[in-house]
């Protein structure tokens, strides 16, 4: 096989770039004209470019495959767009093996829901708009997972926050809609600002060790490799930094208390979930953490905190997915949770683990958000209380979901099964039972509500008002479930463990460029028995789950009368957003209206230094117009005036 040239490299971001821009013309054309053209365009460029960038990022990972362990490619620089005294970054493009993964991951899957796209927003009036913004989606997160340096995946930072606003505001007219996209922005601008300050922090702190040796600094130091080559600089200021970093992580991948925009971004088009929840904006901080894990690893408290805040979020989520009825939403905390799993594994030192849970997450979540896209698409409704008996009508897409559920309940041989017992197994080796055990009933949890789903949607007799208007959806939506579907079966085996015969493949692929994990090594046995556990855990919790509601889709009636205060607090997800409405918007709002608009914008700016002068200047000419009389012995006396007190005043 041919190696793949390095001077392609930056073609693989560039191709959705170009579709964007050749969308966004179609998009315009229309606009101006009042009417929508034919959409095969949009639909070949949308597909085409994401497509073509796919195909670009297999031959790379192939060719670099080929090379000798720890090889990377490199685009060298293509510009120099930061050029100062004290920083020059240079706006490079990097293929190793974490980036790798994350291109295939990203063009892959997002290539999937693009050619999905084309059937579920037929006829949709933004159509060709909507795939503009696809493709942009995909430019910026593979600018985040590409670039060489950290302030070019902080473009692709704040790209895929841009993006996530065009997308969950994609229907803008609706006011709640528009609503879902500014809160989505606005939480994540409060993300990046600690994003922001970690970066400046790093900054200082190599200025602050360049001042000590007296020597002068290497102005690319937002690499990754001089970074990772001089991290001992960095260790004074290690915890603060990575705190503040994980403060923007928790802002792109949804963890408390910074969570709160991902099940509000339901309110876009269900493929714009899909690519949310699943290959693009939610796996940047998992990312992110990742990339820097030599740097994480220096600071051991910023560990705890990333395990803690990701069990906990991922134990809430659960929780709170147990009482949602709009199918989307249920998924949306099914995300949430899962990605507090990622940071669980990234917490307790197993990267790699982290990094295989998001890959095979990408492949399952994807089929599901689809396979719920298929469903609305079908039934025009999004209450799975108005569902049932779907699998007849619908026998792909429920057969897609049904792979689907029993891959991310942990199942056996199916991908979720062996990404997450990985994190539990080294959360194990972590040391902390606590941990360990309510991850374990995390697990149980996610297993319980996504069978809950399933059974409600699918099986059972139909409630839905108009059954005979049930149908399959096209095949442009169903090939991409199909695929997912077998990627979330099989996927897995690219990290079968050693217990099991495996090489685990995957972990060794990435040891490369991660940090060694922090556990030590446990016995096969313990191992075996551990993975028995959460086995037979996930099994019996499914089973019973299918069996309640297979039974009495309203037996949890009982319950919840009875502990009815506790149902609504999850049923109202904690209170959470009226928490944060209470403590920080309504304050934010008040100061705004009272003080800043009121005094410091109305009075002070508009009333003082925009009327104010208007006002001097009309009275000055209301006051020279009394004396503009046209009378030339009025004029005479005004001359004699000034003459006389000018005299006066040069005698003084």
């Amino acid at each position: 096989m041919i190696n793949f040239p390095t001077q392609l490299i930056s073609l693989i971001p560039a191709l959705p770039l170009v579709g964007f821009l050749l969308n966004s013309a179609i998009a315009l054309a229309w606009a101006r004209r009042r009417k929508a053209g034919p959409e095969i365009i949009p639909s070949v460029i949308g597909c085409l470019f994401p497509i073509a960038s796919f195909v670009l990022a297999v031959w790379a990972f192939l060719t670099l495959k080929g090379m000798e362990e720890g090889a990377s490619l490199s685009s060298g620089p293509l510009l120099t767009w930061l050029d100062v005294p004290l920083v020059s970054v240079d706006f490079a493009f990097l293929i190793d093996p974490l980036s790798s993964v994350m291109m295939l991951v990203v063009t892959g899957v997002g290539s999937l829901i693009h050619i999905y796209s084309i059937g579920y927003m037929k006829k949709d009036d933004g159509f060709a708009r909507y795939f503009s913004y696809l493709n942009l989606f995909l430019f910026f997160m593979l600018l985040l997972v590409m670039g060489d340096n950290l302030l070019v995946l902080f473009v692709g930072w704040e790209g895929v926050g841009l993006c996530s606003y065009l997308l969950i505001g994609f229907w803008f007219t609706d006011p709640q809609k528009a609503a879902c996209g500014k809160k989505a922005f606005v939480v994540n601008r409060i993300g990046d600002f600690g994003f922001l300050i970690g970066l400046f922090l790093i900054l200082y702190a190599f200025g602050l060790q360049g001042q000590a040796d007296g020597d002068p600094l290497s102005r690319s130091f937002f690499s990754y490799s001089y970074l990772a080559a001089n991290k001992e600089w960095l260790a004074p200021l290690a915890t603060a930094i990575t705190l503040c970093l994980f403060v923007g992580a928790t802002g792109k991948s949804a963890q408390i208390p910074l969570y709160v925009w991902l099940p509000d971004a339901m309110a876009g088009p269900t493929p714009v979930s899909a690519l949310i929840h699943a290959a693009t904006m939610v796996t940047a901080g998992i990312y992110m953490v990742a990339r820097l894990g030599f740097l994480f690893a220096l600071a051991p408290f910023t560990l705890q905190v990333i395990s803690c805040i990701g069990l906990a979020t991922a134990l809430m989520a659960a929780l709170i997915g147990l009482t949602q009825f709009d199918i989307k939403k249920v998924l949306a905390y099914s995300t949430v949770s899962q990605l507090g799993y990622m940071f669980l594994a990234l917490g307790v030192g197993a990267y790699s683990a982290a990094i295989f849970h998001l890959v095979t997450h990408a492949f399952f979540k994807a089929c599901l958000f689809l396979g719920s896209g298929s469903v609305i698409h079908a039934c025009h409704d999004q209450d799975i209380r108005n569902m049932g008996g779907l699998f007849k009508k619908m026998p792909v897409t429920a057969t897609t979901f049904l792979v689907s559920t029993l891959a991310i309940a942990g199942i056996p041989p199916l991908a979720g099964f062996f990404s997450k017992d990985e994190i539990l197994w080294n959360t194990f080796l972590y040391g902390s039972w606590p941990f360990y055990g309510v991850a374990l009933f995390t697990a149980g949890i996610t297993a319980f509500y996504m069978f809950r789903l399933f059974v409600t949607t699918f099986l059972g007799k139909t409630r839905h008002p108009h059954p005979d208007h049930l149908h399959e959806s096209p095949w442009v939506m169903t090939i991409p479930l199909i695929i997912l579907a077998v990627l979330a079966a099989v996927g897995g085996f690219l990290g079968v463990p050693e217990v099991l015969g495996g090489h685990n493949r995957f972990h060794h692929w990435l040891a490369a460029v991660m940090p060694p994990s922090v556990g030590h090594e446990g016995n096969p046995a313990l191992e075996l028995g551990l993975m028995g556990l959460s086995t037979f855990w996930a099994l019996v919790i499914s089973l019973i789950s299918v069996a309640l509601y297979r039974r009495n889709l309203n037996w949890p009636a009982v319950i919840t009368e009875r502990f009815r205060s506790v149902y609504n607090l999850v049923l109202e997800k904690f209170r959470v957003d009226e928490l944060y409405d209470a403590l920080i918007i309504r304050p934010i709002r008040v100061v705004s209206e009272k003080f800043l608009w009121k005094i410091s914008d109305e009075k002070l700016f508009d009333g003082f230094l925009v009327h104010g002068w208007t006002d001097m200047a009309g009275f000055s000419a209301r006051v020279l117009s009394r004396i503009q009389t046209g009378l030339v012995g009025h004029y005479l006396l005004y001359l004699w005036v000034a003459l006389v007190a000018l005299l006066i005043f040069t005698v003084k």
